[in-house]
């Protein structure tokens, strides 16, 4: 069914890439990702992939952001030089993307200039799923799908009992969390921070009545888990029976893993765009997998029909 569709992958989320295969029913295509003696990335397509329908899944994920990003690069640019088809990046979690303005006067637009580097590279179309700035998919002169994590949140979140309230941990989140409210017929609040530097945020107070309720703070990153964690604990305050996050992407950097396994905070539900590896350590991390998602994405696109039904 799938004879001229590739599936290939670097080495920084090959798990996804297995399960995406496994529910397209097809293998992958051998790739050798190996790094010379002198720290030089060497990257070699395995199989012949002469005029094929190829897609690299390939996040640009810690804990080796860079090398990723160069990983997914190198395997665009050999796809390209070896007469590929069509070459789709699948990238689950866009690494630079929250550095997609100037925020200082003499600062890079990062996210563009990493979106210059796949489009030249050799991708003709990105796929990704909850981008952090969804103007990022203007950076791109090639189309850009970005699906939403929503329908994979849904179920788990569906099966909590008692009055629920959906939160967004600040102001930046309002529209990712109104959307879940709908979809759940509950009451959204907001909790007001305050950020006085990057990595580091200090809750204030909360828009909205989440007393006696049990509310879920839905946020698409969580990186040192301050914002997160901050924010259980003014909801709390505010007389929240119970703490649950979820969001999309799970970095997982720095005092994160301890900071979540001491909050107040009962379960935090991530998808798998980044490892599962990064949650070891910490007994309040459930993973819920995007595979399904990606791989009829994939399907819908090498068939050339719509991906519409994604977004619904």
């Amino acid at each position: 069914m799938f004879s001229d569709l590739k599936i290939v992958t670097g080495s920084s989320n090959p798990e996804l890439a297995k399960a995406i295969c496994d529910h397209l029913g097809c293998q992958l295509t051998p790739t050798l990702a190996t790094t010379f003696s002198d720290g030089e990335l060497r990257i070699e397509i395995g199989d012949n992939v002469r005029g094929d329908d190829v897609f690299v899944v390939q996040p640009t994920c810690p804990p080796l952001v860079n090398r990723n990003l160069m990983q997914l690069c190198l395997m665009l640019d050999a796809l390209k030089r070896a007469s590929a088809g069509r070459i789709t990046a699948v990238i689950p979690y866009y690494g630079y993307a929250r550095q997609d303005r100037k925020v200082s006067p003499r600062a890079p637009i990062s996210a563009k200039m990493v979106a210059d580097f796949i489009s030249v590279a050799g991708a003709g179309r990105v796929v990704t799923i909850d981008m952090h700035a969804g103007q990022i998919q203007g950076f791109f002169n090639c189309p850009v799908d970005n699906l939403y994590a929503a329908p994979v949140m849904m179920e788990p979140l569906r099966q909590i009992e008692g009055d629920i309230v959906i939160v967004s941990p600040d102001a930046g989140g309002v529209e990712r969390a109104r959307s879940y409210a709908k979809r759940l017929n509950a009451p959204l609040a907001i909790v007001d921070k305050r950020r006085d530097k990057p990595n580091q945020a200090q809750a204030m107070h909360v828009i909205g009545d989440v007393e006696g309720k049990t509310a879920i703070i839905v946020d698409d990153i969580i990186d040192t888990a301050g914002t997160l964690c901050a924010g259980a604990d003014v909801l709390l305050k505010y007389g929240a029976k119970k703490i649950i996050a979820c969001a999309s992407h799970g970095v997982l950097s720095g005092p994160a893993l301890e900071r979540l396994e001491n909050s107040n905070i009962e379960e935090l539900a991530l998808l798998n765009t980044i490892p599962e590896s990064m949650g070891e350590g910490c007994s309040k991390i459930k993973y819920l997998s995007v595979a399904p998602m990606f791989a009829e994405a994939i399907e819908r696109i090498y068939q050339e029909i719509s991906i519409a039904k994604l977004f619904n």
